[in-house]
C-alpha cells in the first residue's frame, strides 16, 4: 500500500510539473567576467564587470522558466555568481558561494548554471559570491507571473530596478586584502550609487545621473534591490508616497510609507503614484547605521524622477530636482515602524510544531594578536584583529574542495557536523559582555537537518565590540518571520508575540540591532546551504554557518548529481 501511495505521489508530481511548463521557457545566457574601465568620481578604475556592463545584465523570466547561464571568467580572479533567493530545488550545484556548493571558477575556466524557478514571482537578483567581487559584479533578476496571470495588485504602466549599490575609488579586491593583512576593519566606500551611478551630489557624477521616467496619473513599480556591500540604506522619493507590495520574491499586504529600509540581499518592490506636480523629483538613498562608533560612508546616492510632461527649462538652465529629507542615520524607530508593517497577503502554512529548535547568536569579536604576527598585522582595537561568530563559532571556508562536494561524495576531514544548535555559554546577549566571550572559536562547523524537519531558528544579536542591525541571509529557502523584538530573546515571555497568521515570507531578515528574530521553514530542500551575514566584511570575518540538509526518500526528495563542467579545485 505505501508503494502504490509513493507511485501516485510520484505521479501527481509529475503530472502537476507537466501541466505548469506548459509555458514555461529554457532561457540561455553568457555572462562574460572581465576586466573593464569604468569612470566614477572623476577617476577610471578596472572594474570587474560583466558583459562590460557595470551593473551587469537585468535577467527578466516567468515564473516556472529554466535558466541556463554560461558564465565564462576573463577576469584575474577566481569567481562563482550566486542567484540571491532562488530556492534551487535540488540544483544545490548552481547556487554558487564559494568553497560551500562550488569550486571557483578559475580564470579562463567556465560554468554552466541550470536552475527553474519554481512558484517564486518577484524581484531578485544574481551577484559574485567570491571575495569582495560582488562590489561590481551584480544585476536584477526579475521573475514575472506565468505567461496569462497578473500580479495581484494594479497593473503598473512602467517598472523600473532600481539597484543600490556602493563604490571604492579604489579596487575591492585591494580593500579587503588589505583588511585581512592588518586585521583592521575595511575602508570605507566613496560613494553609493543608484543603477551605477552616484548622482548629483558627488564630484565629476551629475552627467551620468540615473533619469526614472513617470508621466501623470501612471501608477510604475519600482524594484529596489540593496545590492550594496556593507551598509543598510534607507530610500525615499521626494513628495511621493510608496505603497510596498512585495519583498524578496514574495508578495506582500500593501501598505504605504514614505521611506524604506533595505539591508544588503533584501528587494522591496513598491508602487509609486504619478500624482504630483509635473517636475523633477529626487530619490534619495543614505546609510542607516546601527553599530555606534563605527566608521560609515555618510554620502547620499541620488538619481531624478522625471515627469515626462515637466516643463522644459530655459536654454543653459536645469530645473534642480525637489530633494526629500532622509531619517537620521541611526534612526531605529523609522526602521523598528517599516520592518513591523509586513505582512503576507493571506493566512500561510506556518510550521506550528517544531522539529529543530535552535538559537544563534550573532555578532563580532575580537581576536588576541597571535604570537607570530607583528603590530603591523594586529591594527584592530587595542592591538586585536577583528573576527565575527555565530554561536562563538568563527567560519571558516574550505580550501580545496566545496562542502557539497565533501558531502556528496563523502570526503573525510573537510567539515565536521558539531555546530552548536544553542550558544555554548549562555550570558547576557545585548548586556555587558565578559571580555573572555569576545575571541571566538574557528571551524568549519555544520548543522545536520532530517529532510522535511519543521525548523526554528532564534538569530540573537549580541553586544560584542558593538551591537549592529544584521541581515542574515539563507540560502535555498524562503522563510517566515514570525517575531522580532529587542533586547534578550526570552521564550517564556515572547512566544506569545508569534504571528503564526500571515508573517512576512523573505529570503533575508534584518535582525534588529540589540535585538533578535525568530524564522520558521520547513526543511524541503537537500544540500549545503550557507546561513550568513550579508554585510561582506562580516561573512569575511566569520559570521556564517552551514546549513546541510539530507536527501528525504526516492529521486524527487534527493539532490540532482554534480554536472559534468562542476569547476575542479
Amino acid at each position: 500500500m505505501e508503494a502504490l501511495k509513493t507511485i501516485f505521489l510520484a505521479l501527481s508530481v509529475v503530472l502537476a510539473s507537466a501541466l505548469y511548463s506548459v509555458n514555461a521557457k529554457i532561457q540561455e545566457h553568457e555572462f562574460v567576467i572581465q576586466a573593464t574601465p569604468v569612470k566614477r568620481l572623476c577617476n577610471t578604475h578596472n572594474t570587474i564587470t560583466v558583459n562590460g556592463q557595470f551593473p551587469g545584465p537585468t535577467l527578466e523570466v516567468n515564473n516556472g522558466d529554466t535558466l541556463v547561464v554560461k558564465v565564462t571568467n576573463k577576469a584575474r580572479y577566481n569567481v562563482t555568481i550566486h542567484w540571491h533567493g532562488i530556492r534551487q530545488m535540488r540544483t544545490g550545484w548552481a547556487d554558487g558561494p564559494e568553497f560551500v556548493t562550488q569550486c571557483p571558477i578559475r580564470p579562463g575556466e567556465s560554468y554552466t548554471y541550470r536552475f527553474t524557478i519554481q512558484g517564486q514571482e518577484g524581484t531578485l537578483w544574481w551577484h559574485a559570491h567570491s571575495s569582495w567581487l560582488r562590489a561590481t559584479v551584480y544585476g536584477a533578476l526579475i521573475i514575472h507571473p506565468r505567461e496569462g496571470e497578473a500580479y495581484p495588485f494594479t497593473k503598473p504602466k512602467r517598472e523600473t530596478p532600481i539597484l543600490l549599490g556602493e563604490w571604492w575609488d579604489a579596487n575591492p579586491i585591494d580593500v579587503v586584502r588589505q583588511a585581512t593583512q592588518t586585521g583592521a576593519a575595511p575602508n570605507i566606500s566613496d560613494a553609493y550609487t543608484i543603477n551605477g551611478q552616484p548622482g548629483d551630489l558627488y564630484k565629476c557624477s551629475s552627467q551620468g545621473s540615473t533619469i526614472v521616467p513617470i508621466d501623470s496619473g501612471e501608477t510604475n513599480l519600482l524594484r529596489v534591490i540593496n545590492a550594496a556591500l556593507n551598509q543598510p540604506l534607507f530610500f525615499k522619493v521626494a513628495n511621493h508616497k510608496l505603497t510596498v507590495v512585495g519583498a524578496d520574491a514574495s508578495y506582500l499586504k500593501p501598505f504605504t510609507t514614505n521611506v524604506i529600509m533595505l539591508g544588503p540581499g533584501q528587494t522591496t518592490d513598491v508602487l509609486i503614484q504619478g500624482d504630483q506636480p509635473p517636475t523633477r523629483y529626487y530619490m534619495a538613498a543614505r546609510a542607516y547605521q546601527s553599530a555606534q562608533n563605527a566608521p560609515f560612508d555618510n554620502t547620499t546616492t541620488t538619481a531624478i524622477l522625471e515627469y515626462k510632461s515637466a516643463p522644459c527649462p530655459a536654454k543653459g538652465s536645469s530645473i534642480k530636482p525637489v530633494m526629500p529629507s532622509l531619517p537620521a542615520y541611526n534612526d531605529t524607530n523609522t526602521v523598528t515602524a517599516f520592518s513591523k508593517s509586513f505582512r503576507s497577503p493571506r493566512k500561510v502554512e506556518v510550521p506550528a510544531e517544531i522539529d529543530e529548535n535552535l538559537f544563534f547568536t550573532i555578532g563580532l569579536g575580537l581576536n588576541n594578536c597571535p604570537k607570530n604576527f607583528n603590530a603591523n598585522q594586529c591594527q584592530g582595537p587595542n592591538g586585536t584583529r577583528f573576527t565575527a561568530s555565530m554561536n562563538n563559532v568563527s567560519f571558516v571556508l574550505p580550501n580545496n574542495v566545496s562542502i557539497l562536494q565533501a558531502h556528496h561524495l563523502g570526503v573525510q576531514g573537510v567539515f565536521t557536523t558539531d555546530f552548536p544548535t544553542q550558544p555554548p555559554v549562555k550570558f547576557d546577549y545585548t548586556g555587558n559582555v565578559s571580555r573572555s566571550l569576545w575571541q571566538p572559536v574557528p571551524g568549519t562547523k555544520v548543522t545536520k537537518l532530517k529532510f522535511g524537519s519543521r525548523v526554528q531558528i532564534v538569530l540573537q544579536d549580541t553586544s560584542i565590540v558593538t551591537p549592529e542591525n544584521h541581515p542574515i541571509h539563507l540560502h535555498g529557502y524562503d522563510f517566515y518571520i514570525v517575531a522580532e523584538g529587542f533586547g534578550n530573546f526570552d521564550p517564556n515571555k515572547d512566544t506569545s508575540k508569534f504571528n503564526l497568521i500571515d508573517p512576512p515570507m523573505r529570503n533575508t531578515v534584518a535582525v534588529p540591532v540589540n535585538g533578535w528574530a525568530v524564522i520558521r521553514f520547513v526543511a524541503d530542500n537537500p544540500g549545503a546551504w550557507i546561513m550568513h551575514c550579508h554585510l561582506d566584511v562580516h561573512i569575511g570575518w566569520g559570521l556564517a554557518t552551514v546549513l546541510l540538509v539530507d536527501n528525504g526518500v526516492g529521486l524527487l526528495q534527493s539532490i540532482e548529481p554534480p554536472p559534468e563542467d562542476l569547476p575542479l579545485c
